[in-house]
């Protein structure tokens, strides 16, 4: 075991962590169809500024929670991204961040017993089948300045780490002890959760005050001047520092757990047409991500640093300044074969009545694999309908994530002994499938398709998938027993590996 799992992370450091850029294929239905087998369906669920958490105990946080995932579920959502980390405070235990103000109220107040939530969800979304991404601001430490710090918050032990800028406290991103210790945070969780993604949004330089100039003039004169950047580089220099970053935190994931992915949602604009010597930009008039904010996210994503990318597309169709088709298009011409995911806003989108609009031309795109809506609540709310019309059109099968190739790219064995039997629950169908928490190459979850008895097996048609379960058995919808049907299982890993053919069972129902 521990010799497969080395071989498994050297070979992923080896490509990983390559000075040559990558390029990664993504496996993919034909844009003919109308819905794909694979997809990824994600949802943001944000915590900072969210006011209701302090107000829970334990067990109405739960049964909330509870009701979110099954609703989110019946929605074909498949990934949930919660924020356990909005201002270098924690929404799980940690002896290295204290416990958020947005979960309790109060800044290093424990909760009651000290509900762990964030080991709560990872274990309710994987009983659904639905990953948990770990949503994580990287430098942000007070969003405006007048959060009150526990005794314990890093702030107190080296002030001399941190800005303040437009009345924001923040990590200075240039000092190599502000990335030393994210990094830190990082493998905190991902050695101790069973997280299934990292993943950071937009946040990296603050987005620019007018008329404010970002105080780093201490970090730029002890690093950057003494690699040589000169003051009309410090642009460059800053880019440099999250380049550093970003690096580091995927080498610190696959030193950790090398099938724990990595994922970034920036900012919708790269940048700009008209600021790019080459006229490589999008047509677009905004705020740029290369520019402004200092994130440049295809050079880590030519890099392998990243394993999706989720710009954030949140503007209409036909917007003047960000035009939504102008830039998926964009976005999809640019992947250099990263796994791209578009980040939906679904209060902008349904207020504009977009959503088909949307859907169709982003599932009409070559590379384009999937989206996440923004926030996770507007759909709990079924904000103009839009949860109906997940459920009813764009979600109407189950979805696998798109597989991660590029990470490792070999099926598990096929499941053995399939069989049916009665059980007291009633008429199941089982099998038996060799498991680890540890070794991600082996089976993690299955899909089971159900086909009539004269039927073609077609596997690639996911409105043959009768279920997606982490469980090696499922309880047959019998009914008179003069039906023939046939059942065919398959193995997925850790990386959305799945089996080609599976095991096949003729049964009458």
């Amino acid at each position: 075991m521990y010799i497969k799992y080395l071989r498994l992370l050297l070979a992923i450091l080896s490509i990983a962590m390559s000075s040559c850029s990558t390029v990664r294929e993504i496996p993919r239905q034909t844009t003919g169809q109308k819905e794909a087998k694979r997809e990824f369906r994600g949802a943001w669920i944000q915590t900072a500024f969210q006011g209701e958490y302090k107000d829970m105990t334990p067990s109405q946080m739960k049964k909330d929670f509870i009701r979110k995932l099954n609703y989110l579920q019946n929605c074909g959502i498949n990934a949930i991204i919660f924020q356990i980390r909005p201002e270098a405070d924690a929404f799980y235990k940690s002896e290295i961040e204290p416990w958020s103000r947005f979960y309790t109220g109060e800044q290093g107040k424990a909760p009651a017993g000290n509900f762990d939530l964030m080991a709560f969800l990872i274990k309710e979304c994987h009983k659904r089948n639905m990953e948990f991404h770990a949503w994580l601001n990287p430098y942000r430490v007070s969003t405006a300045g007048n959060t009150k710090f526990a005794d314990s918050h890093i702030y107190y032990r080296h002030p001399e780490w941190f800005v303040t800028y437009n009345k924001q406290i923040l990590f200075d991103p240039g000092l190599p002890e502000s990335r030393q210790f994210i990094c830190r945070v990082v493998r905190d969780i991902v050695t101790r959760y069973d997280v299934d993604a990292i993943h950071m949004d937009d946040y990296f330089y603050p987005y620019p005050a007018a008329g404010l100039s970002f105080p780093d003039d201490n970090s730029f004169y002890k690093y950057g001047l003494r690699k040589g950047y000169t003051e009309a580089q410090r642009n460059d220099w800053r880019r440099e520092n999250v380049n550093k970053l970003i690096k580091e935190i995927k080498r610190t994931i696959l030193l950790s757990k090398p099938w724990v992915r990595f994922g970034i949602s920036p900012f919708g604009i790269y940048r700009n047409k008209k600021n790019t010597p080459d006229n490589s930009g999008s047509e677009t008039n905004g705020l740029q991500n290369y520019d402004d904010l200092y994130a440049d996210i295809l050079y880590w994503v030519k890099q392998g640093w990243i394993d999706y990318n989720m710009p954030q597309i949140y503007w209409e169709i036909g917007h003047p300044a960000a035009d939504y088709i102008t830039l998926i298009k964009w976005w999809d011409k640019n992947t250099n074969g990263s796994h791209l995911y578009i980040g939906q806003d679904v209060a902008r989108t349904m207020k504009a009545n977009e959503l088909t609009r949307k859907m169709r031309y982003e599932r009409a795109l070559p590379h384009v694999s999937g989206n996440c809506f923004w926030p996770a609540n507007e759909i709990l709310w079924n904000n103009k309908g839009v949860a109906d019309s997940l459920k009813r059109n764009y979600h109407r099968y189950p979805a696998l994530i798109p597989a991660y190739t590029h990470m490792h790219n070999r099926a598990p064995q096929e499941v053995k002994k399939l069989k049916t039997e009665w059980t007291p629950q009633g008429y199941m169908l089982h099998w038996i499938a060799e498991q680890s928490e540890t070794n991600p190459e082996l089976a993690s979850y299955f899909v089971i398709y159900r086909f009539d008895d004269k039927e073609p097996v077609d596997l690639s048609n996911p409105a043959k998938i009768a279920a997606i379960t982490r469980k090696t058995n499922y309880l047959l919808p019998y009914n008179d027993g003069k039906r023939k049907y046939r059942y065919i299982v398959t193995a997925v890993d850790r990386f959305h590996n799945e089996t080609k053919k599976g095991k096949s069972k003729k049964v009458k129902l």
